[in-house]
């Protein structure tokens, strides 16, 4: 087992999983803090990586897309201090930070860990029921219904239509984003049959962030709830097109036994047309060309 405890938190690794425990620093994220104790399986895991630096080194976990809830609904937008998947290390345990790194890159090795999308969530996501105040609202997940409350900083318009219940079947999407620089951030849930491409500060579906200290933990919310929709990689691909009517083969001589062949062909011909299935360019190049073999 292999294992780096540190004042920013604790990484342990047993072959199968590691295990990323916050630490009680003062400086460790309220995100960080709030999550608690997460368990990656191996099999979640695209990288490792350790960066020396001149005051502290930095542990990095580079996790397979599509393996982890969080990391989908937030898009990569989790700043450093709330990203549960990095770890300051000391300068006297960067020896200790390399030994870490070099056995968690053995394990993958030797699992044959591929480093390609995920087909599943292979992490759980954050338990439930779930309830975060920010921005302009409060947002409750208990498992099966999303409900969004507003405060006294709500715009009015919004406020109006009073507090927002949705069943997760009605959910197509959630999507997290912080507030940068003069940008507000936002929890919206994309409903279906009921898009729309208001502004957060509008929108009945979504909380309007303005880059407070609670923002982040509004990534948990949609880290739930994202867990518990169908995987992106199992979105429904379009259909495909019907297949249109085989012409027929380009025309050669036709013997005798083949005439009334060649008769029924071109009265099908005719209905495929009157039907509407052939178009007049078709209809006329296929006529064509049996009366070629006639």
């Amino acid at each position: 087992m292999a294992e780096i405890l540190q004042k920013d938190g604790t990484w342990a690794f047993d072959g199968d999983a590691l295990r990323l425990t916050p630490g009680r620093d003062k400086n460790v994220s309220l995100l960080r803090q709030t999550l608690g104790e997460l368990v990656v399986p191996l099999g979640a895991l695209a990288g490792i990586s350790f960066e020396q630096g001149k005051r502290a080194g930095r542990l990095r976990l580079r996790l397979r897309d599509g393996a982890d809830p969080l990391l989908h609904a937030t898009g990569g937008r989790l700043t450093e201090p709330h990203d549960p998947y990095q770890l300051i290390v000391e300068p006297d345990r960067h020896g200790v930070a390399e030994y870490f790194t070099d056995e968690v890159r053995s394990a993958l090795l030797l699992d044959q860990v591929p480093a390609g999308p995920a087909t599943e969530f292979l992490l759980s996501g954050p338990p439930v029921p779930l309830s975060v105040s920010a921005g302009d609202g409060t947002a409750s997940f208990d498992g099966e219904r999303v409900r969004l409350e507003w405060n006294w900083k709500t715009e009015d318009a919004k406020a109006a239509a009073g507090a927002r219940t949705l069943a997760l079947t009605d959910i197509a999407a959630v999507e997290w984003q912080p507030a940068v620089g003069l940008e507000n951030g936002h929890l919206r849930f994309t409903v279906k049959d009921a898009a729309t491409e208001a502004p957060p500060k509008y929108d009945p579906h979504a909380v309007e962030l303005w880059g407070f200290k609670k923002d982040p933990l509004m990534a948990l919310v949609a880290a739930a709830v994202q867990a518990r929709l169908p995987h992106p990689s199992t979105a429904a691909a379009p259909e495909p097109e019907p297949p249109r009517p085989r012409l027929p083969e380009p025309p050669g001589p036709a013997r005798e036994d083949d005439h009334d062949a060649l008769l029924r062909r071109l009265r099908e011909l005719g209905d495929l047309h009157r039907s509407g299935v052939l178009t007049d360019e078709e209809f006329a190049l296929a006529k064509q060309a049996v009366l070629k073999r006639m």
